[in-house]
């Protein structure tokens, strides 16, 4: 924390304000705000009312939402599923970076609610979806097929 009250400054100066410099917030946690990329009906309402979706679970050991993890989202008054497909945070080598921090919404059985996605998704997505498709017993393949892009 950087404060006014270190520095050697005029007595008319108040003491209580000071100035929080920290760094910018790139992970995917609790309450960061995301952007729905597919054609599913709740999610081109919410973000066409300006009201992007927010995390509210992230599923993993971690709490920090990568690339491929599964989240809880908070959008338009109800509770909906995820896959994180692009993000802010500096990624693993041959992973892009994203401008924004991208989810696909799913139901329960890992089936994606819209038809499209309209951004290039990662090939890496594949491999670390095959993983836990077969782990998790979920189908995650559908989210795959609908891709038109990948980069």
């Amino acid at each position: 924390m950087f404060c006014l009250k270190h520095f050697n400054l005029p007595l008319y100066y108040n003491q209580s304000h000071c100035i929080h410099i920290s760094a910018c917030c790139n992970h995917i946690i609790k309450l960061t705000r995301l952007r729905v990329v597919d054609n599913s009906e709740i999610g081109k309402q919410a973000m066409a009312e300006g009201k992007p979706p927010r995390c509210i679970h992230v599923y993993n050991k971690v709490g920090i939402g990568k690339i491929g993890d599964k989240v809880l989202v908070a959008i338009k008054g109800q509770k909906k599923k995820g896959i994180i497909v692009g993000a802010k945070q500096n990624q693993k080598p041959l992973i892009p970076k994203f401008d924004t921090n991208n989810i696909v919404l799913i139901d329960d059985n890992g089936t994606p609610l819209g038809t499209r996605i309209h951004v290039p998704i990662p090939i890496a997505l594949r491999t670390i979806l095959k993983e836990k498709t077969h782990v998790k017993g979920a189908d995650y393949t559908k989210l795959l097929a609908i891709a038109s892009r990948f980069i």
